[in-house]
């Protein structure tokens, strides 16, 4: 008797991204089934049950890789800083820029002017433009706002996205971003709204999968990213952090110190740090967007990642400011092009370490029996091309939680 599904996919070569299997578990002649949104059967066509769907799909050969997944966005925001582009191209440095009121506090500006349902529209885009390329999981964050009204909203704005398209949103509280103007000179008082204020309120309303914090010399400093982690642990979310970016602030040990799920930016992390994610298992997010737009010269330490075996996920970072980046596949091609990164890292980076990198391994980002049945469906002869080609975009098809979208 034959197990009726809801979809099939057949004539198929497939990624499967499982760890541990060679060539990112590639398997010719495939086929896919799912029912009610999860994989029931992903391997072989000839290995594999007795099937049966109202629907089944030829692919015709193509490649299928598990949906891409972009786990560090701020995609939520008001306004743009394209003549912050300008003045950098004149030689002005970021820091200068944050230093002067621009940077992250002239978005938190016009983001506090905005309503939720503008922010939620100005996002769209954004993440249609994602979605075009395969995209079925995201990381949205706050931290434009930066009061707790604020904050909220653009956390709800998120939410709406995931509602108003066929996508999984994730948001992170990012409260602890930058510094208000309202607190010049008293950023401990500032910490002690995040910590008292804004973690409880996001928490209680059930806002936010994560909270975020920038440590960093033009930020917040490692003992004040410890009270938000230690408010945060208190409220039973989880942490990640901006790390090592413009300089070593030993932010990346803190992190594993709380088994963050990521550490991410990571130009300037140094070995010790590098040790301590290996142990905490925290998740190394690389951003070659901002590497790329901020003309950075130093490089995350690479091979050592690779000697610890750290798991190294990819991101658009997608910002106003330091990477208005709204390209997974170009984001690839940095990193290959830039950190040197193989395309089997890759690809693992925006599937397998990206979902890992949110704490949604268990779910998504492999395509195995059981997990969700999030698919890209590519007009591709071998899989380097999702990494090797500039401006092109071969996505034949998207499917979101078994449903082609």
């Amino acid at each position: 008797m034959s197990d009726l599904c809801d979809r099939i996919w057949r004539g198929a070569r497939v990624l499967t991204l499982v760890q541990g299997l060679p060539r990112l578990g590639a398997v010719e002649d495939a086929l896919i089934a799912s029912r009610d949104g999860r994989i029931v059967y992903v391997g072989p066509a000839e290995q594999a049950p007795a099937l049966e769907a109202p629907e089944i799909i030829d692919c015709e050969d193509r490649w299928i890789t598990p949906g891409l997944i972009d786990p560090h966005t701020h995609l939520v925001f008001a306004g743009d800083r394209a003549g912050e582009f300008e003045h950098r191209l004149s030689g002005v440095s970021y820091e200068a820029i944050a230093r002067s009121g621009g940077g992250i506090v002239s978005t938190m500006r016009d983001t506090r002017a905005a309503s939720q349902d503008e922010l939620t529209a100005c996002a769209l885009p954004r993440l249609d433009a994602l979605l075009a390329e395969g995209l079925t999981t995201i990381e949205i964050k706050s931290g434009y706002g930066l009061t707790l009204k604020d904050e909220l909203k653009s956390l709800r704005a998120a939410r709406a996205l995931g509602k108003a398209r066929k996508v999984t949103v994730t948001t992170t509280l990012l409260a602890a971003h930058a510094l208000p103007p309202e607190f010049a000179d008293n950023s401990d008082a500032y910490v002690d709204v995040v910590c008292r204020e804004i973690i409880p309120a996001v928490a209680a309303e059930g806002l936010a999968d994560a909270v975020d914090a920038f440590c960093e010399t033009i930020a917040f400093t490692p003992a004040q990213v410890r009270r938000v982690f230690d408010a945060a642990r208190a409220h039973g979310l989880p942490v990640k952090l901006h790390a090592e970016q413009l300089s070593n602030s030993r932010g990346a040990v803190l992190a594993a110190e709380f088994c963050a799920l990521s550490a991410d930016h990571l130009e300037h992390l140094d070995d010790e740090g590098v040790a301590a994610m290996a142990h905490a298992g925290t998740v190394a997010v690389l951003l070659p967007g901002a590497y790329y737009t901020m003309r950075e010269t130093t490089l995350p330490p690479i091979a050592a990642l690779r000697a610890h075996a750290v798991p190294i996920a990819l991101a658009t970072d997608c910002n106003p400011g330091t990477s208005p980046l709204t390209s997974l596949l170009l984001t690839m091609n940095m990193a290959a092009t830039l950190f040197r990164l193989t395309v089997d890292e890759c690809l693992a980076g925006v599937t397998r370490e990206a979902a890992r990198a949110l704490g949604r391994l268990p779910d998504v980002g492999t395509l195995e029996a059981g997990k969700r049945c999030d698919l890209a469906i590519w007009n591709i002869e071998r899989p380097a091309e999702l990494v090797y080609r500039l401006g092109f975009n071969p996505l034949q098809a998207r499917v979101w939680n078994g449903e082609i979208a």
